[in-house]
C-alpha cells in the first residue's frame, strides 16, 4: 500500500492509502494448458472478470456457469463441449479447441440452427429476458432467510448462482445478439439511403432509458436536492441542538442515499462474486454525487432528452423520403434496433442482481466460521474452495470444529495478489491465433506493446477527439483517484462504472468492441472511446496527457517534456 500521513501534536493521521501500482515486474508465468492441445480464448462472461477469480468463484460459480452453458446447447440440439470452460492461472477463458469430430456434428446442426432456432431465439429475445429477469428476482428475494442449518444457506447460495448463471445464458443467447445484430443490419442498410449532411446512424440509437441512465438521473436528483439544502450554520453537521447527532439534512442526505443505493446498488463491478457491491462500496457514486453537487455537471436529463429530440428528427426525416425498398428495410430494422438495443444495458445491468442475497448468505457462513475459529474475518469465506467450505459447514450442523484454514488462506491471497500483476493473454497458446483453421486476430485485442510514445491502435467504440491525462483505474478500490476531465483507462468496464463516465473526458479500455458496455455508455455521454486495445492500462503512464481519437480508434501519448 501506498499511504500517506501526517503527524500533529504527536498524534498520527492517515491522509491517504492506495494500493501501489507501480510494482517491479512480477515473475515469469508459464500459461499452462489443461489440455496441451488445446486453444482457449478471453471472452464473453470473462468481459465482466477482469481480475483472477477467487476460490470460491472458481469451484463454485464456474462449474455453474459451465452446466448452464453446456444445459443451453443442448436445449437448441447444438453440438458444444462438455468442459466449456477452463481456469487457467486464476483467469477463466473458454475452450474453443473444435475438433474434427466437433466440427462435424454442428455442422450437422446448423442448417436448422440457422434457419428456425437462432431467428426464433431473436424474435423472442425481449420476453424471454423479462421472464429469466423475474425468475431470477424471485429466487434472489425468497432466499433471503439466514436463520437456518449451515448446509441449507450453502444449498440456497448453489441455487442462486445456477439461476444467474441461467439468466446470464438467456441474455447471452437472446437481447446480446439481437442488439448486436440489429445495429449492424441498420447502420450497412442506412449507409445506402444516407445523404449528405444526414446524422450518422448511431444517430437513431440515442436517448433511451436504462437502469444505468436512471441510475446517474437520480444521483443527478439528489445532489441537486443537497445543493438546495441551508448552508451549515457553523454547527459541524450536528444537530441543533448541539447533542452531537447529525443535523436533519445531513440525516436526510443519509436516508436518502440509502434509497438510491437500495435501487442501484446491485450492478456488479466484477461478476466474481467475492467482489464487494457498490451498496458496500459506493466509492465511484460517492465520488460523482461530489461531482453533481457543484453544480457544474451537465443534466443527464437535458442529456438525454436532446438525445432523444435528435432520434426522432432523423427518424422522422428518414421517413419522410421517398418510397422504396431500401428505405423499407432500413425502416424495418430501425424498429427491430430501437426495440432491442435499450434492453442491451438494463439486461446487463442485473446480472448480479441475486449477488447481494449471495453475499449475505455466504457472509453469514463467514461470520458461522469465525465464530469457530476457523477463519480470521467473515469475508475469508471467499477465499474457501467449495469441497472445503461443504466439510466446514457440515461439521457446523453437526457441532463439530471445522479445520482451520488460516494458513490456505494467507497463501491463496498472495498468489491472486501475484496473478492479478500479470494481465492474461487473450488466446492461449500465447501466438498462436487461428480457431478451427480461422485467423481470428483481427477480432481480439491488440497484444504487442507499441514503442514508447507510439500510437496504441485500438477499436473505435465512440466518436470525437480530446487530450487529457489518463488516469489508470483497475478496480473499484481506485475509483476515488477518478477527477473530472481525466480519461478513463480501464482493463474493462461494466454498468457498475457508469458513474465515472458522468467524471471522464474519454473512455480507454483493454478489453471490448463497438458494441460493448463502454462504447455504449460513452456514446450516450458524448466523449470519444476507443476499445479493445489490449495494452493500455500495462502501457499508459497514469497523469500522463493522452489524445484519444474515438473516430480513428487511436491512443496517442504526449511527447514527454525534456528532463523528465
Amino acid at each position: 500500500m501506498d499511504i500517506e500521513w501526517a503527524m500533529r501534536d504527536d498524534r498520527l493521521f492517515i491522509v491517504q492509502a492506495r494500493p501501489i501500482t507501480a510494482l517491479p515486474d512480477a515473475a515469469p508465468v508459464t500459461w499452462e494448458l489443461p489440455d496441451p492441445k488445446g486453444r482457449y480464448v478471453r471472452a464473453s462472461v470473462t468481459e465482466l472478470l477482469p481480475d483472477p477469480l477467487s476460490p470460491l468463484f472458481e469451484t463454485l460459480g464456474v462449474p455453474a456457469w459451465e452446466k448452464v452453458t453446456v444445459e443451453s446447447y443442448k436445449s437448441v440440439r447444438l453440438a458444444y463441449f462438455d468442459d466449456p470452460l477452463a481456469v487457467i492461472n486464476g483467469y477463466l477463458y473458454y475452450n474453443v479447441r473444435y475438433t474434427p469430430g466437433l466440427l462435424a456434428r454442428m455442422a450437422m446442426a446448423q442448417p436448422r440452427f440457422l434457419t428456425v432456432t437462432l431467428p426464433g431465439r431473436l424474435r423472442t429475445a425481449p420476453e424471454r429476458w423479462r421472464e429469466a429477469h423475474a425468475r431470477y428476482t424471485a429466487l434472489a428475494e425468497r432466499l433471503q432467510a439466514i436463520d437456518m442449518p449451515a448446509t441449507e444457506l450453502l444449498a440456497n447460495v448453489q441455487e442462486l448462482v445456477e439461476e444467474a448463471a441461467r439468466y446470464y445464458l438467456t441474455i447471452q443467447s437472446g437481447v446480446l445478439p439481437a442488439a448486436y445484430l440489429s445495429e449492424a443490419l441498420f447502420t450497412s442498410v442506412y449507409k445506402l439511403v444516407r445523404r449528405h449532411g444526414d446524422p450518422p446512424a448511431l444517430t437513431f440509437l440515442l436517448g433511451f432509458d436504462s437502469k444505468p441512465v436512471r441510475a446517474e438521473q437520480a444521483l443527478h436528483d439528489l445532489a441537486r436536492w443537497a445543493r438546495e439544502q441551508p448552508e451549515p450554520d457553523g454547527s459541524g453537521g450536528r444537530a441543533p441542538d448541539g447533542s452531537g447527532g447529525r443535523a436533519p439534512a445531513e440525516e436526510e442526505l443519509q436516508r436518502r442515499l440509502a434509497a438510491h443505493l437500495s435501487v442501484y446498488g446491485d450492478t456488479v463491478y466484477d461478476l466474481d462474486f467475492a467482489k464487494p457491491l457498490p451498496a458496500e462500496d459506493p466509492a465511484p457514486i460517492l465520488r460523482t454525487l461530489e461531482y453533481f453537487r457543484t453544480g457544474q455537471a451537465p443534466d443527464p436529463h437535458a442529456r438525454r432528452q436532446a438525445a432523444a429530440r435528435k432520434r426522432e428528427e432523423a427518424v422522422a426525416a428518414l421517413r419522410a423520403r421517398r418510397a422504396g425498398p431500401v428505405r423499407a428495410l432500413a425502416l424495418r430494422l430501425l424498429r427491430w434496433a430501437q426495440t432491442v438495443a435499450p434492453l442491451r444495458e438494463d439486461a446487463l445491468a442485473d446480472v448480479g442482481l441475486g449477488w447481494p442475497t449471495v453475499r449475505r448468505l455466504l457472509r453469514e457462513l463467514g461470520r458461522r466460521l469465525t465464530d469457530a475459529g476457523a477463519i480470521a474475518d467473515r469475508d475469508e469465506v471467499f477465499w474457501l474452495r467449495l469441497d472445503e467450505l461443504q466439510s466446514a459447514v457440515r461439521a457446523l450442523d453437526d457441532g463439530r470444529a471445522p479445520a482451520p484454514a488460516h494458513a490456505a488462506v494467507a497463501e491463496r491471497r498472495a498468489a491472486w495478489q501475484a496473478r492479478r500483476r500479470v494481465p492474461p493473454p487473450h488466446l492461449l497458446p500465447v501466438g498462436k491465433t487461428r480457431i478451427a483453421g480461422i485467423d481470428v486476430s483481427r477480432l481480439l485485442p491488440a497484444q504487442q506493446v507499441p514503442e514508447p510514445g507510439a500510437a496504441i491502435k485500438g477499436v473505435p467504440g465512440s466518436p470525437g477527439r480530446v487530450t487529457a491525462p489518463a488516469r489508470i483505474i483497475h478496480g473499484p478500490e481506485e475509483f476515488g483517484r477518478m477527477r473530472q476531465g481525466d480519461v478513463l483507462v480501464a482493463k474493462i468496464t461494466t454498468p457498475a462504472w457508469t458513474p465515472l463516465f458522468a467524471l471522464a473526458s474519454a473512455i480507454v479500455t483493454d478489453v471490448g468492441g463497438p458494441l460493448s458496455h463502454s462504447s455504449i455508455v460513452a456514446r450516450e455521454y458524448h466523449i470519444p472511446a476507443v476499445l479493445g486495445t489490449g495494452v493500455a492500462t500495462e502501457h499508459l503512464v497514469d497523469g500522463r496527457q493522452i489524445t484519444v481519437d474515438g473516430d480513428a480508434g487511436t491512443v496517442t501519448p504526449a511527447e514527454e517534456e525534456p528532463g523528465r
